[in-house]
Formats: C-alpha cells, sequence, structure tokens
C-alpha cells in the first residue's frame, strides 16, 4: 500500500463517531452520474453561471436560492481549483473536542464552539463536522435564521454527494473530494462503517453492518479526483 492509500484509509478509520446530520426532507434525490469534463468547463468558465468565484460569492452570502445543480458545481468543481487540498486534515483541537460532547453547554461555551467552527470553515468550506457542530452550537443559542442557513448549506452539499449515484456498485458510486467525506455520507445514511478497502482503479469500498437482508454489503465511492490531485503534485511518489 502506498503512501496515499495509507493516507486515505487512516484519515477516515480514524474519525470519530459522529452526529448524524438531519434530512432537509423526504423528498427523491434525482441520481445524475456527473461529467467531471463538463463541470470544468463550466466552473473555469467565467461567463458561466457556474463559475467557480460566483457560486462561493453565492454560497458565501447565505443565498438560500441555490440549486441542487448549483451545489453540485460547488463541491464537484472544487477539485478544479488551484487551492484545492484533498489530504487537508480537518481542524483539530483538542479542548474543543472535549467541549463538543460535553451533555450540557454555558452561553460562553457556545460561543466558543462558534467562534472555532467560523475560523475552521475560513480555511476549510467543506468541513461538515465543523458545520453541524456549528448548527448544534447556532441552535442552542437561539440563533434560528444563521442555524437555518447553515443547515440549508449542509443538506445540499450531501445532496450533491448522493446526487452523483447509489453507491452499490464502482459503475455507481458516489463521488467525493475528501476521504472525511466517506464517512460523513455513511453518518447521514444512518449506518455503521465496518471495514475498508481500495478497489482498482479508483474507489473505496466501505462495508457496513447490515440491518436486514436488503441492507448491502457496502458502499463505493470514486476517488479519482482526489487520486489525480495526489500524483499531480506529488509525482515522484
Amino acid at each position: 500500500m502506498n503512501s496515499i492509500f495509507k493516507y486515505i484509509f487512516y484519515a477516515t478509520a480514524l474519525l470519530l463517531p459522529f452526529l448524524a446530520f438531519p434530512k432537509s426532507s423526504e423528498k427523491k434525490i434525482t441520481i445524475e452520474k456527473p461529467d467531471m469534463e463538463q463541470i470544468k468547463r463550466d466552473v473555469t468558465d467565467p461567463h458561466s453561471k457556474y463559475y467557480y468565484p460566483r457560486l462561493m460569492r453565492e454560497y458565501e452570502r447565505n443565498e438560500t436560492i441555490m440549486t441542487l445543480q448549483d451545489y453540485r458545481h460547488l463541491y464537484l468543481g472544487m477539485v478544479f481549483q488551484e487551492d484545492y487540498n484533498p489530504y487537508r486534515k480537518p481542524n483539530k483541537n483538542a479542548e474543543m473536542e472535549k467541549l463538543y460532547y460535553k451533555k450540557s453547554h454555558t452561553r460562553a461555551e457556545l460561543d466558543s464552539m462558534i467562534s472555532y467552527a467560523e475560523l475552521s470553515l475560513k480555511d476549510d468550506p467543506f468541513d461538515f463536522e465543523q458545520i453541524n457542530f456549528l448548527i448544534f452550537a447556532l441552535q442552542k443559542r437561539q440563533k434560528t435564521n444563521r442555524a437555518a442557513i447553515w443547515q440549508y448549506r449542509l443538506n445540499h452539499l450531501l445532496e450533491a454527494i448522493l446526487s452523483t449515484g447509489t453507491g452499490v456498485d464502482t459503475e455507481n458510486a458516489w463521488y467525493v473530494i475528501n476521504p472525511h467525506h466517506e464517512y460523513n455520507i455513511l453518518n447521514f445514511q444512518n449506518v455503521v462503517a465496518e471495514h475498508q478497502k481500495y478497489v482498482e482503479p479508483y474507489y473505496d469500498h466501505i462495508s457496513i453492518k447490515k440491518t436486514s437482508d436488503k441492507s448491502p454489503e457496502g458502499y463505493y465511492f470514486n476517488i479519482r479526483y482526489i487520486l489525480e490531485e495526489y500524483y499531480r503534485k506529488f509525482p515522484e511518489e
């Protein structure tokens, strides 16, 4: 196993158990395998409505009229940005992690959680764990409007991933731009991950704890663009 696969395995397998992500609705998500080359053209074209700087400005403006296609381009289009870093490790602060898992919090503690999450998200806007903690703290502080905006963002980012496939085989694997998102998605699906393995040419397979005879053995994730970016930046490896 070379260094990139070791990184992907340990970076995901060691994640702490995480809060379940609430779904925005019971609506059925339309599945559409992404045309990554078209997405690349869209997000790099200044005349396109999906031009990446424009999309990110709308996202940061708390724009709640962004569509699923907008979010697909926002999430998947990140891999074509020069500052994209698929190996970025989530911000970890031992004291903050202890704080997250307390049964109750003071107002000052909740404010610290909000400040730390917002700072972390400036570095990595798609850190789903920090978004979830931010929503929790905002709700506890009764900042309902801000919490609702972040919940909208989180739901649509997760739906953008789920819309790329079904995850049941390699042909329908979910596309992710960060290995941590594999476990986030499984958490969102309310399933328990058990083992992970790499499947040629560019898939992760995570087996899950079966809850019924109809449950799949596990789910597949397409990590092609994570690997391509790694080898582009570190060709000697």
